[in-house]
């Protein structure tokens, strides 16, 4: 049987909303964040040596990394339903998303809960000179990218109902997690309604009301 190894508030919600999808048995394993740190606990590290989350067993197999879990996962046991067809179009958007999710879209949202942060960490007296480095690094950097990103993926929604094709994929497993992330960060609104909507949708999916329930509650860090 699979094994999640589930960090609360983590990237493993989508893992366990896939294998929901899949419709296979699977066991979840809890870790809990140090409620000071927000870290991973040390104990992740005995089963993989970067102690992240999320991490999966699958008889001798042991996998790390969202995005080639969610592609291990539809390719095994996926027969064909969550990925589309090799050398097909909708195959390369799928494979660009799968990669895109971490690789472009959240290192700014990263920085920016980072950037957010900066300021209740430092000594009191401290504290206008970071918010003002903070407010900067915002209004020159980060708000301008984030913008970027958003409004791209509003276009390529308006081209079709979900990011690899007109069915649902692994692919849009993986996107989940930024744009719940850029909802909670900066709000989607009025300007980005084909992206909230398409949250409205994967979170009205049965298997992902499913995966809340087996997951515990899901709050992403702010």
């Amino acid at each position: 049987m699979i094994v999640v190894h589930h960090l609360n508030n983590s990237r493993s919600q989508r893992i366990l909303w896939m294998l929901e999808e899949l419709g296979i048995p699977y066991e979840v394993k809890r870790y809990e964040r140090d409620a000071a740190t927000m870290l991973a606990p040390a104990s992740l590290r005995a089963v993989h040596p970067l102690g992240k989350s999320p991490v999966i067993s699958d008889g001798d197999l042991v996998l790390a990394e969202s995005g080639a879990i969610l592609e291990y996962l539809a390719d095994t046991y996926g027969g064909g339903k969550f990925a589309p067809a090799p050398g097909t179009p909708d195959r390369l958007r799928y494979s660009y998303f799968m990669h895109y999710a971490e690789g472009s879209l959240m290192p700014p949202l990263l920085m920016k809960l980072v950037f957010s942060r900066i300021p209740q960490r430092v000594p009191f007296f401290l504290r206008p000179a970071a918010k003002a480095i903070a407010a900067g690094v915002e209004k020159n950097l980060l708000g301008p990218q984030l913008r970027n990103h958003l409004s791209f993926l509003e276009s390529e929604l308006s081209k079709r109902d979900w990011f690899a094709g007109d069915s649902f994929s692994a692919a849009d497993v993986q996107m989940s997690f930024p744009l719940e992330g850029a909802s909670a960060r900066t709000g989607l609104g009025a300007d980005y309604p084909r992206l909230a909507a398409f949250l409205d949708r994967i979170h009205a999916r049965p298997a992902y009301k499913k995966a809340i329930e087996r997951g515990g509650p899901y709050a992403l860090l702010k």
